[in-house]
Protein backbone atom coordinates (compact mmCIF):
# COMPACT_ATOMS: atom_id res chain seq x y z
CA UNK A 1 0.00 0.00 0.00
CA UNK A 2 1.08 3.43 -1.21
CA UNK A 3 2.47 5.76 1.75
CA UNK A 4 -0.57 8.28 0.35
CA UNK A 5 -3.09 5.82 0.57
CA UNK A 6 -2.40 5.29 4.15
CA UNK A 7 -2.43 9.02 4.84
CA UNK A 8 -5.63 9.11 2.95
CA UNK A 9 -7.08 6.14 5.36
CA UNK A 10 -5.66 7.33 8.28
CA UNK A 11 -7.39 11.30 7.50
CA UNK A 12 -10.33 9.51 6.60
CA UNK A 13 -10.28 8.21 10.06
CA UNK A 14 -8.69 10.56 12.42
CA UNK A 15 -11.10 13.43 10.74
CA UNK A 16 -14.11 12.61 11.84
CA UNK A 17 -13.10 11.95 15.23
CA UNK A 18 -11.96 15.33 15.69
CA UNK A 19 -14.90 16.87 13.89
CA UNK A 20 -16.66 14.34 17.14
CA UNK A 21 -14.44 15.62 19.78
CA UNK A 22 -14.59 19.78 18.61
CA UNK A 23 -18.55 18.93 18.50
CA UNK A 24 -18.59 17.63 22.01
CA UNK A 25 -15.73 20.82 23.22
CA UNK A 26 -18.50 23.15 21.71
CA UNK A 27 -21.59 21.33 23.35
CA UNK A 28 -19.90 21.45 26.92
CA UNK A 29 -18.50 24.95 26.26
CA UNK A 30 -22.18 26.11 26.24
CA UNK A 31 -23.41 24.40 29.42
CA UNK A 32 -20.91 26.26 30.85
CA UNK A 33 -21.62 29.80 29.89
CA UNK A 34 -24.60 30.54 27.15
CA UNK A 35 -27.11 27.67 28.80
CA UNK A 36 -26.19 26.44 31.97
CA UNK A 37 -29.76 24.55 31.56
CA UNK A 38 -28.25 22.45 29.04
CA UNK A 39 -26.88 18.81 30.22
CA UNK A 40 -23.38 18.72 28.88
CA UNK A 41 -22.46 15.11 27.26
CA UNK A 42 -21.50 13.50 30.67
CA UNK A 43 -24.70 14.21 32.16
CA UNK A 44 -26.67 13.65 29.02
CA UNK A 45 -25.02 9.99 29.19
CA UNK A 46 -25.79 9.61 32.51
CA UNK A 47 -29.36 10.53 32.20
CA UNK A 48 -30.20 8.67 29.38
CA UNK A 49 -27.49 5.43 29.41
CA UNK A 50 -30.93 2.81 30.43
CA UNK A 51 -32.24 3.79 27.23
CA UNK A 52 -29.03 3.07 25.24
CA UNK A 53 -27.59 -0.02 27.04
CA UNK A 54 -30.93 -1.40 27.36
CA UNK A 55 -31.93 -0.92 23.86
CA UNK A 56 -34.50 -3.48 23.51
CA UNK A 57 -36.35 -3.04 26.79
CA UNK A 58 -40.36 -2.21 27.47
CA UNK A 59 -40.78 -0.61 30.57
CA UNK A 60 -44.06 1.37 29.65
CA UNK A 61 -45.87 3.06 26.41
CA UNK A 62 -43.07 5.59 26.09
CA UNK A 63 -40.95 4.50 28.57
CA UNK A 64 -38.80 2.53 26.06
CA UNK A 65 -35.51 1.14 24.72
CA UNK A 66 -34.26 3.75 21.89
CA UNK A 67 -34.47 0.82 19.70
CA UNK A 68 -37.57 -0.36 19.94
CA UNK A 69 -38.77 3.25 19.73
CA UNK A 70 -36.42 3.77 16.62
CA UNK A 71 -38.34 0.30 15.19
CA UNK A 72 -41.89 1.67 15.30
CA UNK A 73 -40.59 5.26 13.54
CA UNK A 74 -39.00 2.83 11.01
CA UNK A 75 -41.92 0.75 10.25
CA UNK A 76 -44.12 3.62 9.88
CA UNK A 77 -41.70 5.39 7.45
CA UNK A 78 -41.27 2.81 5.52
CA UNK A 79 -44.67 1.91 4.72
CA UNK A 80 -45.29 6.03 3.81
CA UNK A 81 -41.95 5.98 1.72
CA UNK A 82 -43.32 3.15 -0.08
CA UNK A 83 -46.43 4.92 -1.14
CA UNK A 84 -44.68 7.73 -1.74
CA UNK A 85 -42.53 5.83 -4.14
CA UNK A 86 -45.45 3.55 -5.79
CA UNK A 87 -47.74 6.69 -6.15
CA UNK A 88 -44.74 9.57 -6.88
CA UNK A 89 -42.72 7.72 -9.48
CA UNK A 90 -45.51 6.92 -12.25
CA UNK A 91 -46.29 10.80 -11.64
CA UNK A 92 -43.11 11.59 -12.73
CA UNK A 93 -42.90 9.94 -15.82
CA UNK A 94 -46.05 11.28 -17.01
CA UNK A 95 -44.85 14.84 -16.24
CA UNK A 96 -41.37 14.29 -18.28
CA UNK A 97 -43.23 12.80 -21.06
CA UNK A 98 -46.59 14.60 -21.76
CA UNK A 99 -46.01 18.21 -22.12
CA UNK A 100 -49.92 18.95 -22.05
CA UNK A 101 -49.87 16.81 -18.52
CA UNK A 102 -47.40 18.94 -17.22
CA UNK A 103 -49.07 22.30 -18.18
CA UNK A 104 -52.22 20.73 -16.15
CA UNK A 105 -50.69 19.29 -12.69
CA UNK A 106 -46.81 21.32 -12.49
CA UNK A 107 -48.61 24.37 -11.33
CA UNK A 108 -50.92 22.22 -8.43
CA UNK A 109 -47.50 20.19 -7.56
CA UNK A 110 -45.92 23.34 -7.16
CA UNK A 111 -48.23 25.36 -5.05
CA UNK A 112 -49.04 21.61 -2.89
CA UNK A 113 -45.30 20.57 -2.02
CA UNK A 114 -44.31 23.42 0.54
CA UNK A 115 -46.92 23.02 2.21
CA UNK A 116 -46.00 21.57 5.93
CA UNK A 117 -46.82 18.18 7.32
CA UNK A 118 -47.87 19.76 10.35
CA UNK A 119 -50.92 20.91 7.65
CA UNK A 120 -51.48 17.48 5.90
CA UNK A 121 -51.73 15.36 8.91
CA UNK A 122 -54.96 17.45 10.18
CA UNK A 123 -56.40 16.58 6.56
CA UNK A 124 -55.21 13.02 6.69
CA UNK A 125 -56.93 12.09 9.51
CA UNK A 126 -60.70 13.43 8.54
CA UNK A 127 -59.86 11.82 4.94
CA UNK A 128 -59.58 7.78 7.10
CA UNK A 129 -61.60 9.42 10.06
CA UNK A 130 -63.78 6.33 8.31
CA UNK A 131 -61.67 3.79 9.66
CA UNK A 132 -62.08 4.53 13.70
CA UNK A 133 -58.64 3.24 15.43
CA UNK A 134 -56.56 2.99 12.08
CA UNK A 135 -57.51 6.97 11.73
CA UNK A 136 -54.15 8.01 13.11
CA UNK A 137 -52.22 5.25 11.67
CA UNK A 138 -53.75 6.02 8.08
CA UNK A 139 -53.49 9.99 8.82
CA UNK A 140 -49.58 9.42 9.63
CA UNK A 141 -49.08 7.66 6.57
CA UNK A 142 -50.86 9.57 3.99
CA UNK A 143 -48.81 12.58 5.46
CA UNK A 144 -45.35 11.15 5.38
CA UNK A 145 -46.52 9.79 1.72
CA UNK A 146 -47.33 13.37 0.64
CA UNK A 147 -44.72 15.49 1.85
CA UNK A 148 -42.02 13.00 0.64
CA UNK A 149 -43.09 12.25 -2.75
CA UNK A 150 -42.37 15.27 -4.40
CA UNK A 151 -38.46 14.92 -4.68
CA UNK A 152 -39.14 11.38 -6.48
CA UNK A 153 -42.07 13.24 -8.43
CA UNK A 154 -39.72 16.21 -9.54
CA UNK A 155 -36.24 14.61 -10.43
CA UNK A 156 -38.06 11.67 -12.00
CA UNK A 157 -39.24 14.28 -14.57
CA UNK A 158 -36.45 15.97 -14.98
CA UNK A 159 -34.57 12.45 -15.49
CA UNK A 160 -37.16 11.59 -18.46
CA UNK A 161 -36.64 15.40 -20.14
CA UNK A 162 -33.14 14.33 -20.10
CA UNK A 163 -33.62 11.45 -22.22
CA UNK A 164 -31.54 12.11 -25.27
CA UNK A 165 -33.68 12.07 -28.47
CA UNK A 166 -31.23 9.55 -30.07
CA UNK A 167 -32.41 7.11 -27.52
CA UNK A 168 -36.11 7.48 -28.69
CA UNK A 169 -35.28 7.41 -31.97
CA UNK A 170 -33.70 3.98 -31.95
CA UNK A 171 -36.32 2.46 -30.25
CA UNK A 172 -38.85 3.51 -33.03
CA UNK A 173 -36.46 2.09 -35.46
CA UNK A 174 -36.26 -0.61 -33.62
CA UNK A 175 -40.24 -0.69 -33.37
CA UNK A 176 -40.35 -0.99 -29.76
CA UNK A 177 -43.73 -1.39 -28.00
CA UNK A 178 -44.08 1.45 -25.36
CA UNK A 179 -43.93 -1.10 -22.31
CA UNK A 180 -40.26 -2.49 -23.43
CA UNK A 181 -39.40 1.46 -24.41
CA UNK A 182 -40.51 2.42 -20.73
CA UNK A 183 -38.55 -0.58 -19.49
CA UNK A 184 -35.48 -0.85 -21.72
CA UNK A 185 -34.98 2.86 -22.88
CA UNK A 186 -36.47 5.23 -20.57
CA UNK A 187 -35.96 3.51 -16.43
CA UNK A 188 -32.33 3.07 -17.33
CA UNK A 189 -31.57 6.15 -18.57
CA UNK A 190 -33.94 8.00 -16.00
CA UNK A 191 -32.62 5.82 -13.37
CA UNK A 192 -29.78 8.22 -11.99
CA UNK A 193 -32.41 11.03 -11.68
CA UNK A 194 -34.93 8.89 -9.95
CA UNK A 195 -31.77 7.47 -7.23
CA UNK A 196 -32.05 11.25 -6.12
CA UNK A 197 -35.56 11.99 -5.59
CA UNK A 198 -35.64 8.35 -3.89
CA UNK A 199 -32.88 9.56 -1.58
CA UNK A 200 -34.02 12.91 -0.91
CA UNK A 201 -37.74 11.31 -0.12
CA UNK A 202 -36.21 9.22 2.52
CA UNK A 203 -34.81 12.49 4.26
CA UNK A 204 -38.20 14.00 4.06
CA UNK A 205 -39.77 10.61 5.23
CA UNK A 206 -37.70 10.28 8.28
CA UNK A 207 -38.08 14.01 9.00
CA UNK A 208 -41.87 13.81 9.00
CA UNK A 209 -42.56 11.09 11.21
CA UNK A 210 -41.23 12.90 13.77
CA UNK A 211 -44.17 15.36 12.83
CA UNK A 212 -46.03 12.61 12.85
CA UNK A 213 -45.71 10.45 15.70
CA UNK A 214 -45.59 14.01 18.05
CA UNK A 215 -49.44 14.79 16.86
CA UNK A 216 -50.89 11.64 16.95
CA UNK A 217 -48.92 10.08 19.72
CA UNK A 218 -48.11 6.75 18.38
CA UNK A 219 -45.34 4.96 20.21
CA UNK A 220 -41.70 6.03 18.35
CA UNK A 221 -38.69 8.19 18.55
CA UNK A 222 -40.70 11.24 17.69
CA UNK A 223 -43.31 10.90 20.10
CA UNK A 224 -40.60 9.92 23.28
CA UNK A 225 -39.31 13.44 21.64
CA UNK A 226 -42.66 15.05 22.34
CA UNK A 227 -43.12 13.43 26.03
CA UNK A 228 -39.29 14.33 27.11
CA UNK A 229 -40.01 18.10 25.75
CA UNK A 230 -43.76 18.49 27.67
CA UNK A 231 -41.46 16.77 31.19
CA UNK A 232 -38.92 18.73 30.48
CA UNK A 233 -35.72 16.19 30.23
CA UNK A 234 -33.16 17.75 28.44
CA UNK A 235 -30.52 15.10 28.19
CA UNK A 236 -33.68 12.88 26.40
CA UNK A 237 -34.58 15.54 24.01
CA UNK A 238 -30.72 15.41 23.25
CA UNK A 239 -30.93 11.67 22.85
CA UNK A 240 -33.58 12.03 20.62
CA UNK A 241 -32.39 14.34 18.38
CA UNK A 242 -28.79 12.46 17.91
CA UNK A 243 -30.77 9.55 17.40
CA UNK A 244 -32.83 10.95 14.94
CA UNK A 245 -29.76 11.98 13.21
CA UNK A 246 -27.65 8.99 13.35
CA UNK A 247 -30.28 7.11 12.13
CA UNK A 248 -31.11 9.42 9.01
CA UNK A 249 -27.36 9.27 8.42
CA UNK A 250 -27.35 5.37 8.05
CA UNK A 251 -30.65 5.37 5.80
CA UNK A 252 -29.05 8.05 3.81
CA UNK A 253 -25.78 5.80 3.25
CA UNK A 254 -27.76 2.40 2.53
CA UNK A 255 -29.70 4.30 -0.30
CA UNK A 256 -26.12 5.40 -1.68
CA UNK A 257 -24.87 1.89 -1.29
CA UNK A 258 -28.28 0.48 -3.29
CA UNK A 259 -27.33 3.36 -5.76
CA UNK A 260 -23.87 2.07 -6.78
CA UNK A 261 -25.22 -1.40 -6.66
CA UNK A 262 -27.54 -0.36 -9.81
CA UNK A 263 -25.32 1.64 -11.23
CA UNK A 264 -23.10 -1.57 -11.58
CA UNK A 265 -25.68 -3.71 -13.00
Amino acid sequence: MSPKLKNLKAEAVILPVLGLLAALLFWYLLSVTVSPALPNPAATWQESKLYVLEPLTKRGEVDQGILLLTWYSLVMVAKGYALALVVGTPIGFCLGLSRRFAQAFDPIIQILRPVSPLAWLPLGMVLFLSTGRMALEWGALFTIAICAMWPTVLNTAVGVRAVPVDYLNVAKVLKLSPSKTLFKVLIPATLPYMFTGFRLSLGIAWLVIVAAEMLTGRPGIGNFLWQEYNAPNYAHIILSILTIGLVGFILDRIMSVIERRFKTI
